[in-house]
């Protein structure tokens, strides 16, 4: 049909959906591009699209020295021969990854593996690139010729821009990239994530599977469509587009049986089944709906991630420890919750500390109802988890970002700091987990007025502060942490601490109050969101308990 068509099948092509008008794309203005690249501009004209493809990467910042189509054409014979490229062994490196046909003909599922091999010989640093067999294959659809798309490839392997990530070529990135992913799902999915606890033994398992998705099980049309808007706006893309099949997944399999006995090969099924429920044209746009972290944001806590796994020493592919059997039935005892609801509490963490065990910091069954002594058992350790019970058999509690030791810096002053990353939760009569916002209520810090006096400009404080006047450097409360190394001016106010009380910020409105004798506290809950209460509005305290994570 045209000069790109020499890998393509096209009896197995949707010919109907392409057009024959000869459009072209003259415009240079990122905004406009990515508009037209979610609008599916070039979709539609498979010339156009390999034309778009090849200005896109040709335009990628690059290392100095980057194979090219020559150095395929050189290396090629050598490292075939005159072998049949379908009978050679695969690098280790793509992971017995699917090699996705895409609608190749024989010449390009051979091609697929020839440049495969090729890209092994050039790129000796890859060490895990699982995505790589499909990135090829849906290339060749848009080369003249294997040399050229193994250029593409490497200008794509070889991006040398800091801020723009493109693939994961190591198993270190890949792992924390799949950390990640299940942060992300913990945030905007919950409804599904809450699905992957009740069913799966391990969801960080279920999560490792998100490439897959994308580069392996998604039909042609569709990865195609996610490729034209890769190319433009990075990595943050994929995070989107798979965030939004797993809220599809569990808005059509909801209440129904699982087909099989696993939910990873459930949701593969689904993924590749999709165009029975979902056009390319809504996945995207449900997946452009989602208000995700900024990229800035997104690249921190993969750096975090990348972190808590290099700690691990976990680099190399090994054998996956079962991360939601973190919590060892025979090291755990908690007077408040069983196994299961410390399980439970740990799939809701961010996914590097749920790479650690518990550890019981703080008791008031053994270190009495003591606040100071409260403060002591738990400073230097962060995060720690408050488990409370009260007498009327209720459980709640809290997940805390920071140490508690940054209290300080407000002298005797109630001190408001902590990270968006905080979360209040309810356990008993009911499970329930509420997003984190910004303590709203300071004044429940205070009958006295001279503790609400201090907490009020806590509160001001944040909304006076400069905002940058790039949108790129505007930081959401999730990761303005310490730990982050971020400026003290982008912290955020979700735990406060004082001699006299404690105070920390939950989600959907809800604020917990506990007095300094350890044995009374209080709730606030806003009328203007539609849930229960994370306890009574006052209480008396049974037990309380700090946790920290032990490596």
């Amino acid at each position: 049909m045209d000069e790109y068509s020499r890998f393509v099948d096209w009896d197995k092509m949707d010919v109907s959906a392409q057009s024959q008008d000869t459009k072209e794309l003259t415009c240079t203005d990122f905004h406009e591009l990515k508009q037209l690249a979610r609008q599916g501009y070039w979709a539609k004209n498979h010339s156009l699209r390999a034309k778009v493809y090849h200005k896109l990467i040709s335009n990628i910042p690059c290392r100095t020295v980057t194979p090219d189509a020559n150095v395929y054409r050189d290396i090629v014979v050598k490292i075939i021969g005159k072998r049949n490229s379908n009978s050679l062994p695969l690098p280790e490196f793509v992971d017995n990854s699917l090699i996705p046909t895409y609608c190749l003909n024989a010449e390009g599922i051979g091609a697929v593996r020839k440049i495969i091999l090729c890209i092994s010989n050039q790129f000796p640093d890859i060490s895990f690139c699982p995505a790589l067999p499909s990135v090829i294959a849906l290339l060749l659809h848009y080369s003249k010729d294997e040399a050229e798309c193994f250029e593409q490839v490497c200008r794509i392997l070889a991006c040398n821009d800091p801020s723009k990530r493109l693939i994961d070529q190591t198993f270190l990135a890949f792992e924390s990239s799949c950390m990640t992913f299940g942060d992300l799902v913990n945030k905007y999915c919950q409804a599904a994530h809450k699905l992957m606890v009740a069913v799966s033994e391990d969801v960080l398992e279920v999560y490792s599977d998100w490439q897959r998705w994308l580069f392996g099980e998604l039909p042609m049309a569709y990865i195609a469509r996610v490729f034209d808007v890769f190319l433009v706006e990075g990595y943050k893309v994929l995070y989107r587009v798979a965030l939004a099949l797993l809220k599809f997944f569990h808005k059509v399999r909801a209440g129904q049986p699982m087909e099989s006995d696993s939910i990873q090969q459930d949701i593969r099924a689904f993924v590749r089944d999709i165009a029975k429920s979902v056009s390319p044209e809504r996945l995207l746009e449900k997946a452009f709906a989602i208000r995700l972290f900024s990229r800035k944001e997104i690249q921190l806590l993969q750096m975090a991630n990348e972190k808590a796994l290099q700690q691990k020493g976990i680099t190399v592919k090994q054998k996956r420890q079962n991360v939601h059997l973190a919590v060892h039935a025979e090291n755990f005892k908690s007077e408040i919750v069983s196994v299961k609801e410390m399980r439970d509490i740990w799939s809701w963490i961010p996914e590097r500390f749920a790479l650690c065990q518990p550890l019981l910091l703080f008791t008031t069954l053994e270190h009495g109802c003591s606040l100071s002594r409260f403060y002591s058992h738990s400073e230097g350790h962060e995060p720690t988890l408050l488990l409370i019970k009260t007498t009327a058999k209720e459980v709640c509690g809290a997940y805390l970002s920071t140490d508690w030791s940054e209290r300080r810096r407000g002298g005797n002053k109630l001190s408001f700091f902590g990270t968006g990353e905080c979360f209040v939760f309810r356990l008993q009569p009911e499970v329930e987990r509420y997003e984190w916002v910004i303590i709203k209520h300071p004044e429940l810090a205070s009958s006295g007025s001279e503790t609400e006096n201090h907490a009020q400009p806590a509160s001001s404080t944040l909304s006076s502060c400069s905002i940058p006047s790039d949108p790129s450097d505007r930081l959401s409360p999730f990761l303005a942490a310490r730990h982050f190394n971020l400026p003290s001016k982008t912290a955020s106010m979700f735990m406060a601490g004082s001699s006299e009380c404690i105070i920390v910020g939950g989600g959907d409105g809800q604020a917990l109050y506990l007095d300094a004798d350890l044995n009374h506290g209080r709730t606030s809950h806003c009328n203007t969101f539609n849930n229960q209460p994370l306890c009574s509005e006052s209480f008396q305290i049974s037990i309380l308990e700090v946790w920290g994570f032990r490596d």
